[in-house]
């Protein structure tokens, strides 16, 4: 398959997932060495899960599927650009490249519009809309001390 046969897929993916109304109209496949290693459409709400977006939901399914949380020597096609949380998670896998179709602007154009997070990243935390508060600050620090002194972690 080519590269745009990848792509081909994903936006397949993301048609048939608006017609049988599992989510929004996003899909991913992520490839290595040629082959498809898992395919996956946006399931926000049938799964009721706003984390279910199709490269995390891609995501998941790959490193099930290759039994590593580490996608070094993978690709992923995705139907649209990815938003902040699913190009944070695509960094945290490690994926070698995005291949993408639409643009965040056409998303936004259809409602998905995630520049209010970019916005949100580069305003000061008193700022923000979310708020964040810290507690405990003492004991903060335990979990990464016990992981620092540990020989046996697996690192990621």
């Amino acid at each position: 398959m080519t590269k745009e046969d990848f792509m081909r897929k994903a936006i397949d993916l993301a048609t048939e997932n608006v017609r049988k109304g599992d989510g929004g109209p996003f899909g991913a496949v992520i490839v290595k060495d040629g082959l498809i290693v898992a395919e996956a459409t946006n399931t926000v709400t049938s799964t009721i899960d706003p984390t279910a977006h199709a490269e995390v939901n891609a995501i998941r399914k790959a490193c099930a599927n290759l039994k590593t949380f580490d996608l070094s020597g993978c690709v992923i096609y995705s139907s649209c650009e990815p938003c902040p949380m699913c190009l944070s998670a695509l960094y945290w896998a490690h994926v070698d490249k995005i291949y993408i179709s639409a643009t965040k602007r056409i998303a936004a154009k259809a409602g998905f519009d995630d520049a209010f997070i970019y916005k949100e990243l580069d305003t000061p935390k008193a700022r923000r809309r979310l708020q964040q508060e810290s507690l405990l600050k003492d004991k903060g620090s335990q979990p990464f001390d016990l992981w620092n002194s540990m020989t046996d972690k697996i690192k990621y």
